[in-house]
């Protein structure tokens, strides 16, 4: 090799070596992780996809999951796993709201963007808080129940996860407006949010004697294990003024059977969430609390409105 055609072996190295830090910079994908609580349940996992796919149209973002089977101390895990792999944005779903409160605030004061969607918790330790008015929801359904029994008649409350603050709230806008008809009786059972517990809680208290005039599930996959249920002791859900929560394509097809009296639409959240995380990344200021709008479902404008999933 001639002195010329070393020199130019070196510079040639030399421009890639400086140039190589570039590249990598401009491969360089934020991370956004989303630590869910489950994905047993229907709208959980749904949500978790909304959020994969639209981060599916960001080259710059790469999405990453994890399901902590319904266990507390396992999302904790989960999300300090996070915190170790020092990812951009984490994504928080959460069944208890006390709880998680300190590992979140870790995560927030480690620089990491914290988005807390769906179910709240107590710290403030966070980026934004993107939910739906779940107070309101009890109360729409109290007052649409209310309604159709003219006040009066017992009513099953079917509970989701009791230590949920979305659980927590919907029963309190619930209760607090079937108070105003002393002549409506409420029964509480608790379904966490899934079709099987939902189902064998149905089967007990049918199993005993019990009757009900109507049924607020906070969840429509609920209201999934209830109707076989009903179906098995001989009893018409049409007979049954029934409300659920979500509006699933499920619960769009039992509208339109007679086999479900309403529901109330709750939004997964993901756009929403991937619009919040893209401004976040970008250094602009996002709102610290994003509430996103509910709305009533019925025979009615069942056709007209576009199921979640």
């Amino acid at each position: 090799m001639t002195r010329l055609q070393r020199a130019g072996y070196w510079l040639v190295t030399l421009l890639l070596l400086l140039t190589m830090p570039v590249k990598a910079a401009e491969a360089h994908r934020a991370v956004v992780a989303f630590a869910q609580d489950t994905l047993r349940n229907d709208f959980r996992k749904a949500q978790v996809m909304a959020v994969r796919d639209a981060i599916a149209n960001q080259p710059d973002l790469e999405f990453i999951y994890s399901d902590a089977q319904g266990k507390t101390a396992l999302l904790i895990r989960h999300i300090e796993n996070f915190i170790s792999q020092q990812v951009d944005v984490l994504i928080v779903g959460t069944n208890d709201e006390s709880a998680v409160g300190p590992v979140i605030s870790k995560a927030h004061q480690a620089g990491i963007k914290v988005i807390v969607l769906d179910r709240g918790v107590k710290t403030r330790d966070y980026t934004t808080f993107i939910n739906s008015d779940n107070y309101e929801i009890g109360a729409i359904a109290g007052r649409f129940i209310a309604d159709k029994l003219n006040d009066k008649g017992k009513v099953l409350l079917l509970e989701g996860i009791l230590t949920a603050d979305v659980t927590q709230l919907r029963s309190r806008g619930f209760l607090d407006v079937v108070a105003n008809s002393p002549k409506i009786q409420v029964i509480k059972r608790t379904g966490n949010y899934l079709r099987k517990d939902a189902l064998m809680e149905m089967e007990k208290l049918l199993a005993s004697g019990e009757r009900v005039d109507a049924i607020f599930s906070e969840s429509d996959s609920m209201l999934s294990g209830v109707r076989p249920v009903l179906a098995k002791y001989g009893i018409d859900p049409a007979t049954v003024v029934m409300v659920g929560v979500d509006y699933t394509s499920e619960a769009r097809q039992s509208i339109r059977d007679g086999k479900q009296t309403a529901t109330i639409k709750f939004p997964l959240g993901g756009p929403e969430t991937v619009d919040t995380v893209i401004k976040a990344l970008a250094g602009e200021t996002v709102p610290e609390h994003i509430v996103i709008p509910v709305q009533m479902v019925t025979s009615e404008n069942v056709e007209s409105v576009a199921p979640i999933f």
